[in-house]
């Protein structure tokens, strides 16, 4: 390829998570900037959050304005494009990505339904909880996949804490009880976070309930251990925080049914529960099942090469949670935000790579171990499993320190030193002067 064509080239990364953010924002700064590439950025959402954030936002201990990426301003400053809207589709002879008509809150339309041009496409769309069919699940629980049920989930917890305080006569069965259903790192660090906010929400003046006696979390997992997917050893310490934290954990516990106002387990258990989240399973969007041709796993992921390169199309690559990315014996690459991180950044230098014509590098990912954060002054975890060839395990206050770390980390892929210092202290001068607990 020319270095005239190359400069014409266009890229189009479809999903704005940790990793498609992350990679238009570098290539917008490398390429975009000088006019040599044209980068876009496809994102139905405004704003962006850490995933890994969402149970903060949800529990209230994270003040998501001040955390929160505007797509439009990062697009500005990094030079990409940025285009509100959601795929429904992919014309692979044309190398046309089609995006859905953008309706706001009222149902009016944005953008019409339209069509992008692309020379290369990368799919980095994320994943959403899986209810493997469990009855119930559509219309009683509560998922974190989004800001918006981050937000929904803060919200009635607030409320179930000022309802029961309102309440004349003692509280009722199902009041202030919350069952989170899946204890991998996004129940956890739920469950953790919630016994911590519900207990300073209801500091707020709310004497009517007692936090020991009226608020209980319970953890319910299918597995015999809680963080089935992480070594044994950081599941033990997990759980022996859990129970100083006063949250009950069910283990080899399954769901056979959600209600309204309970969890039903196949064993014959029922956990009352007002506000119940789902937070089990893993699996990509459902639309990306057999799109365009592309093959599929049974979870909606799109099974990619070493390279990245979907199996059916060299010119579709597919990153993040989204991506069945072999990693050998051990399965697939896991669904992790390191994993997303790595993965952007082998493809902001093999993209260029790609679009002139030379071989690709395979993809290796490196396994750093993992973090779980529990509660604002706690986290437990392995890591350096890479580096070493075994894992470490650290809780306490030094892993808190390496979980936060990792954030800054992305939050510097994306903004730079300068931007992530005058952030880091416009947020501890904040502290002193706000709640520290989101009270609406």
């Amino acid at each position: 390829m020319s270095k005239r064509q190359f400069e014409k080239s266009r890229i189009v990364i479809v999903g704005g998570g940790a990793g498609g953010l992350e990679l238009a924002t570098r290539l917008g700064d490398k390429y975009g900037r000088k006019g040599k590439l044209e980068i876009t950025l496809i994102e139905q959402n405004r704003t962006y959050v850490w995933k890994p954030k969402l149970h903060e936002i949800a529990a209230g201990s994270m003040d998501i304005g001040a955390h929160e990426v505007d797509y439009l301003a990062q697009s500005y400053w990094h030079g990409f494009r940025y285009r509100v809207g959601e795929m429904i589709g992919i014309d692979r002879d044309r190398r046309q990505v089609q995006v859905a008509p953008h309706l706001d809150a009222e149902g009016r339309e944005v953008t019409p339904k339209r069509t992008f041009d692309y020379d290369v496409l990368v799919l980095a769309v994320g994943s959403q909880n899986n209810d493997f069919g469990t009855p119930g699940v559509a219309d009683h629980a509560m998922k974190l996949e989004t800001q918006a049920d981050a937000r929904l989930f803060h919200e009635r917890m607030v409320n179930a804490c000022i309802r029961a305080h309102a309440q004349s006569s003692p509280l009722g069965v199902h009041q202030l009880k919350v069952a989170i259903v899946g204890a991998g790192a996004t129940g956890v660090e739920l469950a953790a976070e919630l016994q911590r906010t519900t207990h300073e929400v209801v500091a707020y003046g709310l004497d009517q309930v007692d936090p020991q006696k009226d608020i209980r979390i319970t953890l319910i997992e299918a597995a015999e251990r809680v963080l089935p997917a992480l070594p044994e050893r950081v599941s033990k310490e997990t759980e022996k925080l859990l129970a100083r934290l006063g949250i009950e954990v069910l283990v080899g516990a399954k769901v056979a049914e959600v209600g309204a106002d309970r969890v039903s387990l196949t064993d014959g258990r029922t956990i009352p529960a007002e506000l119940i989240v789902w937070a089990a399973g893993v699996k990509a969007p459902d639309f990306l099942q057999d799109i365009a041709g592309l093959e599929t796993n049974r979870i909606n992921q799109l099974v990619v090469r070493p390279t990245l390169q979907t199996t059916r199309d060299a010119g579709i690559f597919a990153i993040g949670d989204c991506a069945a990315c072999s990693w050998g014996e051990r399965g697939n690459v896991p669904p992790r935000a390191q994993a997303a991180h790595q993965q952007a950044a082998h493809l902001f230098c093999q993209l260029p790579r790609f679009l002139q014509g030379k071989p690709l590098d395979a993809y290796r990912y490196r396994d750093f171990g993992s973090l779980v954060s529990l509660g604002e002054f706690s986290a437990v975890g392995s890591i350096l499993g890479a580096l070493i060839g075994s894992n470490l395990v650290f809780e306490g206050m030094f892993a808190r320190m390496m979980y936060l770390s990792l954030y800054k980390m992305h939050e510097y892929a994306l903004h730079g030193l300068v931007k992530v210092t005058l952030n880091t202290l416009a947020r501890l001068i904040n502290r002193r002067t706000e709640p520290h607990v989101k009270l609406h």
